[in-house]
């Protein structure tokens, strides 16, 4: 089903959850495209998992107005919204094979066996498990439990798929292979997909928009280069990468102005002290007072004029691990483009 995509599939309006005196959403308004690969992304009790709940109906707004497609549905009991969710711990009925585990909800609908194996035939086919229609989820990987997860709530054709830290309970390497998957299988079947993460690789990697949440309300809502390269605020610049954030009068020496900014340790280079500077950069001296080699990158701790620590990071192209480690204790500039920095509110 095509849905018209000047409609948002989502939309809150001044939506607010209390429990008690804990405000846990405060007051959000938010859009979530048809079609998209939407994150929310903040710490724990930020109120991201509460708004997730919410879409799906198993917690109802406090004051404010959840649309599903244009249809009010803040009401609504969760089996009465087009929406479906995968659970970090998979729910998977124990005593059903895999089959039956993707089959329950046409099960519940009624649906014929012959159109309920069908069905089932292109999840599994979908997920790329097939075959494995007869085997019980104990004898699967936990990779395989998710696609199994994934494929249950995908075979009812819902509008919305929510996915609550799905890939929490994957090792690393897994979990990366899992979030590429995640993202084709989101293409292949074209619906909207709205995740709830804590991990800001896991957003960036995967989501075409990402809100990032604090204390019950969004911080910034904007594409993953948006939020990484232009944070709205210090919130946002430390809690997604890592980001150096500079204020006051050693700001005032680089930029002339003490407002608050943020640039990307990436973004910063090392250079002699006598290094010629050109009008499009900024720069302040420092001292390098730690080094620390993780093989690919080196990162730099470096104490700048006035007093402060700037994160610096650099590709190992050239370097060995005895040519970093020599630099603690050298005197050096470090330098950027003065376009690479973001200025941030509170």
């Amino acid at each position: 089903m095509t849905n018209s995509s000047s409609t948002p599939a989502i939309r809150f309006n001044q939506v607010s959850r209390y429990f008690g005196e804990v405000k846990a959403v405060d007051q959000v308004d938010l859009e979530v495209h048809d079609g998209e690969f939407f994150a929310m992304l903040g710490p724990s009790g930020s109120g991201k998992t509460t708004c997730l709940r919410m879409i799906a109906g198993f917690d109802r707004p406090t004051n404010g107005e959840i649309y599903l497609y244009g249809q009010d549905v803040s009401n609504l009991p969760p089996y009465e919204r087009s929406v479906n969710t995968v659970f970090q711990d998979y729910a998977l009925f124990p005593h059903m094979n895999v089959g039956d585990n993707i089959a329950y909800g046409l099960m519940i609908k009624k649906v014929p066996k012959a159109e309920r194996e069908k069905r089932v035939d292109e999840m599994l086919d979908l997920v790329q498990l097939k075959g494995f229609a007869s085997r019980k989820p104990s004898q699967l990987s936990g990779g395989q439990r998710q696609r199994v997860a994934l494929a249950r709530a995908l075979i009812n054709h819902p509008k919305v798929l929510l996915l609550d830290e799905p890939l929490g309970a994957l090792d690393l390497k897994l979990r990366q292979q899992m979030q590429v998957e995640l993202k084709a299988i989101q293409k292949r079947v074209g619906i909207t997909f709205i995740f709830v993460t804590h991990d800001q690789e896991e957003a960036i990697t995967m989501s075409d928009r990402i809100a990032v949440f604090n204390h019950g309300k969004i911080e910034q809502v904007g594409s993953p280069a948006e939020i990484y390269e232009r944070p709205a605020s210090t919130f946002v610049a430390g809690f997604v990468g890592t980001s150096n954030l500079v204020s006051g009068e050693v700001a005032k020496r680089i930029t002339g102005s003490e407002q608050t900014f943020s640039i990307r340790p990436e973004k910063i280079h090392l250079g002699q002290m006598e290094q010629t500077i050109t009008t499009s950069m900024l720069f302040v001296n420092g001292i390098i007072r730690d080094v620390v080699y993780l093989g690919l990158y080196t990162r730099y701790l470096v104490e700048v004029d006035g007093g402060i620590d700037l994160v610096v990071v650099e590709q190992n192209l050239k370097t060995t691990s005895m040519d970093v480690l020599a630099a603690r204790g050298q005197k050096v500039k470090l330098y950027w483009q003065k376009d690479h920095i973001s200025y941030v509110g509170a």
